[in-house]
């Protein structure tokens, strides 16, 4: 089957909303995590406003258990481009007793990021947050619309969501609101990785093969971090080489063993792979609704 990215099909799509975020909203800022998604999002927003510089800043929402080389990216390249980064910090919430740290074996702060997010998007008054997620990932993304209003609360109602028909995207919101914007989708995990070998995009190293002291827990491979890894005494420590597939938190997100060290590897990994990219995030398997849930209360 011909791939849709050699006609730019997607990227058009995801360039109209953004430009159309632009033109219905006063202060939109694109979510940064450091991961492919929002990577890709960044080199789309160039191509929508170029020779401009991106008009909006970028905010990443830190939990503090990153990796470090994902940080590292993301500060080389909000210098790189000259773009406006603000980063709100998990920690100051769980210092300010407003959150609670989870604690034993399976704890993340993946829970705890939904409070810094809407705190910040009050401070700053912000009405579109534009973010990287895409419908194959999850089904409760699967729901979403490309303009997914929040309430006043942040919060996300399923079975209240604007049609949306004929790319006509409603960006009329009421005093309080906003909005999440997905501008790719309607992008798959191939896709997103073609895009990258296609634009010669720089990625975190993380996502290559690469040699790195892991231990395992219920079928998974885990990063062998003592300072925010939880490890048990008798799960041992040895060196393997792994990947990772999806980009959260070391205490959530688990590696797969690879041996694709280069761009056109992971492509082709990834389309021969059967098993989804959140198959490696322990956070999304607490519950059979759980992602559903966190969208629920405002987790993005």
């Amino acid at each position: 089957m011909k791939n849709i990215l050699e006609n730019n099909a997607l990227e058009n799509e995801a360039i109209f909303i953004i430009h159309e975020v632009a033109a219905q909203f006063e202060k939109p800022v694109l979510l940064f995590s450091g991961g492919k998604d929002s990577i890709t999002l960044v080199r789309l927003a160039q191509k929508a406003f170029y020779p401009a510089k991106i008009p909006f800043p970028l905010l990443h929402v830190d939990t503090g258990h990153n990796f470090p080389e994902t940080i590292e990216f993301r500060d080389n390249l909000v210098e790189e481009l000259g773009l406006e980064l603000i980063v709100r910090n998990v920690q100051d919430n769980i210092d300010a007793g407003r959150v609670k740290e989870e604690t034993g074996k399976y704890a993340s702060r993946n829970m705890l990021q939904t409070e810094t997010l809407l705190d910040a998007i009050e401070e700053f008054g912000f009405d579109a947050c534009i973010g990287g997620a895409r419908r194959d990932e999850e089904k409760a993304r699967a729901k979403e619309r490309i303009f997914s209003v929040r309430d006043d609360f942040g919060q996300w109602d399923e079975k209240n969501q604007r049609p949306e028909v004929f790319d006509m995207l409603n960006g009329r919101i009421d005093l309080g609101q906003n909005v999440r914007v997905f501008p790719i989708s309607n992008w798959t995990e191939l896709d997103v990785w073609s895009y990258i070998e296609k634009e010669g995009i720089e990625i975190p190293s993380i996502y290559f093969a690469h040699k790195r002291p892991v231990f395992e827990r219920d079928g998974l491979i885990w990063s062998a971090n003592d300072e925010y890894v939880y490890r048990e005494n008798d799960e041992l420590v040895y060196e393997k080489i792994v990947r990772f597939r999806t980009v959260g938190d070391m205490s959530c997100t688990a590696a797969v063993e690879s041996n694709a060290f280069i761009i056109e590897d992971v492509v082709r990994e990834i389309r021969e792979s059967k098993i989804s990219e959140r198959g490696a995030r322990i956070d999304d398997k607490r519950s059979e609704a759980a992602m559903e849930k966190r969208k629920q209360q405002g987790y993005f």
